[in-house]
């Protein structure tokens, strides 16, 4: 049995009134933390194991948004842990913007919007080395299912909004900057018509890796202008409630994304 198992702790504690009471009370029974998703804690990686946990408890629905989190002491009892890993958790899932804290008061669970459901995902491929390969083979995953449930889903004024931006791209094929900015706008806006919050903030975190390259990229000749006659293809295809020849349409715009992707990495690494 690991030694935090036998650590020491409070010998009592006064219930909490919140979604953690009933689990807590079981813990205290059962010197069980199953509720938190396994046994008790090892030593390896303690802090995150517990902020996994709690997150777990998230996603199942045993806490919900404004539910107040039981004092610190009664987690060490529930956790089995003293409080320094503990806090260390607390603390990153309210850098993540999972927790809320209020001076000298309990963490409490924020609205649990989908782009604070990825965060994580997000900060974790933000740090790792930019892979141009599986960032696109992860978009055509989740964009082309965007853009079918697009097709099916999205209402008719939604449907000229991206038309719009589609067609209004021509105006910018000699201005990158402005481009960027339509082509955030025309991508968003069909992430929105597929009425699905979190694809759509995955696919919002897939966009923004490598927009480094991407800046490069667009200012190269001839690449704006093709992008837009690709967007004015999916655009098409969306008015008409084709799904298979939007989808066809956008699998071709990504593979031109990808590789002029490619050509401008290539450009701008150093040559050896």
């Amino acid at each position: 049995m690991s030694k935090l198992a036998t650590e020491k702790a409070p010998r009592s504690a006064a219930p909490a009134p919140d979604a953690f009471s009933g689990l807590l009370d079981r813990s205290k029974q059962e010197r069980s933390t199953k509720d938190f998703g396994g046994g008790t804690l090892e030593r390896r990686s303690i802090a995150e194991q517990v902020a996994n946990r709690i997150m777990a408890m998230i996603k199942s629905g045993n806490l919900k948004s404004g539910d107040r989190l039981p004092t610190e002491q009664q987690m060490g009892i529930a956790f089995g842990i003293s409080r320094p890993p503990l806090r260390e958790a607390l603390k990153a899932l309210t850098l993540m913007g999972v927790l809320a804290s209020r001076q000298g008061g309990r963490y409490t669970v924020t609205d649990l919007s989908p782009s604070r459901l990825v965060a994580p995902f997000n900060t974790m491929l933000s740090v790792a080395d930019y892979d141009v390969h599986q960032q696109f083979e992860a978009r055509t995953v989740v964009d082309l299912e965007l853009v079918r449930l697009c097709a099916e889903r999205a209402s008719p004024e939604l449907r000229q909004r991206i038309h719009k931006l589609a067609v209004d791209g021509r105006s910018f094929d000699r201005d990158p900057v402005a481009f960027r900015l339509l082509d955030i706008e025309f991508h968003q806006a069909i992430n929105a018509g597929a009425d699905n919050r979190l694809l759509a903030a995955l696919a919002q975190v897939l966009y923004d890796l490598g927009l480094d390259v991407r800046r490069t990229a667009s200012e190269v000749p001839g690449v704006i202008a093709k992008s837009v006659l690709q967007h004015v293809a999916v655009a098409d295809a969306l008015m008409a409630g084709d799904a298979a020849a939007a989808v066809s349409a956008y699998r071709g715009h990504l593979e031109h994304v990808r590789d002029t992707t490619i050509q401008s990495m290539a450009i701008a690494s150093p040559k050896r």
